[in-house]
């Protein structure tokens, strides 16, 4: 097993004509031993990159990576004892299965009796026994991701990278692959450094999980902890699907505390219904924010239907319309419209609505969290009582 650390990376590609791309910048973070690592945005965020600067293909214009506390900057990736997962496979096409794996071994100068032994003990791992006699050609999309898998895996490599290995799998099996690759991670303890781009797999995979925007790491933290407490609202607005409903807003004074009300054109059209109660135990937090432009973020899941518009001790109940119902199986993406503003809720398809439908929701507000309207970044809130 093997730590990882990056101190301040980052990575300029010189392009034609004098351009410079800055793709990863400023990087710091730590991946433990035997941790399983998700390096997690959207394409162009410098995922890759920095999976390749860990590996030794790339090297950084400036910081430092180390492995086991040993600064790799200029060491060649044979002499990290890294082993990389493309997203292509990258398998020999001429070879059969049982050559791919051992090629690596081959290479390394181990002798024929380990390289037997370590490719029936992967083979098995990764129920691909029956698949040692046969060409790539011949094998499905997940058959030869756990060929390249077995490959990397045999060389027993103090980490593993994987760069979105999935990305070209259909949804059952990707699925699938998920499940194996988590319970392998459980029986090697194996440090593993995975990149993708898509937020299941990401919640699902890591112990914890670096969300990455334009070169820059957002957040670092436990998959749910990421969910429910965003250091930003770009990844309050990255993780979770549907993603986290946006409000612009202002907190004002009001007798029995403080509101937060919605401005724009939703709050002209029905300025009454678009006033919410912010719960006493972030008040005090809150009262610091007196007048300024916020941003309001709530999940799907914090909005919930009611049958009449009673007041609610755990939230604010509104009238809103419905503008599109989308069954999902089990549950149902309800669009809904409230004087203007738009957001989307989950609930159950026994919930359904039917669409132009006028419904009343309550707004679980012990479930918001708040953004600063500049920058983007959380603002610090008392604990929460659950709801």
């Amino acid at each position: 097993m093997a730590s990882i650390q990056l101190d301040h990376v980052s990575k300029a590609f010189h392009m034609s004509r004098g351009r410079c791309v800055e793709a990863v910048r400023d990087m710091t973070f730590e991946v433990g031993e035997g941790e399983f690592l998700v390096l997690l945005g959207p394409s162009g965020s410098g995922k890759t990159t920095t999976l390749r600067l860990i590996a030794g293909l790339e090297q950084p214009t400036s910081g430092t990576i180390s492995i086991n506390g040993r600064t790799v900057n200029g060491i060649p990736p044979k002499d990290r004892d890294i082993a990389m997962v493309f997203q292509n496979h990258a398998l020999y096409p001429h070879l059969m299965v049982w050559q791919n794996i051992a090629f690596g071994l081959k290479l390394r100068g181990l002798p024929k009796s380990e390289i037997d032994q370590r490719v029936r003990d992967v083979s098995e791992m990764l129920d691909i026994t029956k698949l040692l006699t046969r060409l790539p050609e011949t094998l499905s999309g997940g058959e030869q991701q756990r060929v390249a898998l077995a490959r990397a895996i045999a060389r027993h490599p103090k980490a593993l990278l994987l760069d979105e290995p999935f990305s070209d799998l259909d949804t059952p099996m990707r699925a699938q692959m998920r499940v194996e690759l988590k319970k392998l991670h459980r029986r090697l303890h194996t440090t593993i450094v995975h990149v993708t781009h898509d937020q299941t797999e990401a919640l699902v995979l890591g112990d914890r999980v670096a969300v990455i925007a334009s070169g820059q790491i957002q957040q670092v933290g436990a998959p749910l902890e990421l969910y429910e407490n965003p250091a930003n609202t770009f990844v309050a607005g990255f993780l979770g699907w549907p993603p986290m409903n946006f409000a612009r807003g202002t907190v004002v004074p009001e007798r029995d505390g403080f509101i937060f009300r919605f401005v724009g054109a939703a709050d002209t059209a029905h300025a009454r219904c678009l006033r919410c109660q912010i719960p006493n135990s972030i008040a005090p937090a809150m009262a610091k924010h007196v007048g300024n432009e916020l941003v309001m973020g709530l999940r799907p899941e914090g909005i919930v239907r009611v049958l009449n518009n009673a007041s609610s001790s755990t939230g604010t109940t509104v009238e809103a319309i419905v503008e599109l119902v989308e069954p999902t199986g089990p549950q149902v993406h309800v669009y809904l419209c409230l004087g203007g503003w738009r957001c989307v809720a989950v609930w159950p398809r026994e919930c359904a609505p039917a669409v132009e439908e006028r419904i009343f929701v309550r707004f679980e507000m012990q479930r918001a969290r708040f953004f600063d309207a500049q920058t983007g970044k959380a603002i610090a809130l008392a604990p929460r009582s659950q709801t």
